[in-house]
């Protein structure tokens, strides 16, 4: 397996609790990656979880594009990272 990019539509966190969408934001990322590279552990950057949590607890982003990297040879335990780095606020504009 080769390294590959996917984009992730959380768009559906916003029908739940707002206390409830980051959390649910996490899981719904490890479980599509999860369905469509067939992994059985997945290692979540910690990038992933710095964009989720960047504009409040209760307003994730509607989509996230991340990168999924084989950590081993069989494809088994794979690592997501953010596919586009994170610009730090007041640095972009």
């Amino acid at each position: 397996m080769s390294e590959k990019i996917y984009i992730i539509n959380l768009s559906r966190l916003y029908w739940t609790g707002r206390r409830r969408r980051v959390p649910r934001a996490i899981k719904r990322i490890r479980e599509f990656i999860k369905r469509h590279v067939k992994a059985e552990h997945i290692v979540i950057d910690e990038s992933i979880n710095e964009y989720v949590f960047s504009r409040a607890y209760d307003k994730p982003p509607r989509r996230v594009a991340v990168r999924v990297i084989p950590l081993d040879s069989e494809g088994k335990v794979v690592k997501v990272a953010l596919a586009i780095p994170l610009i730090p606020s007041g640095e972009g504009h």
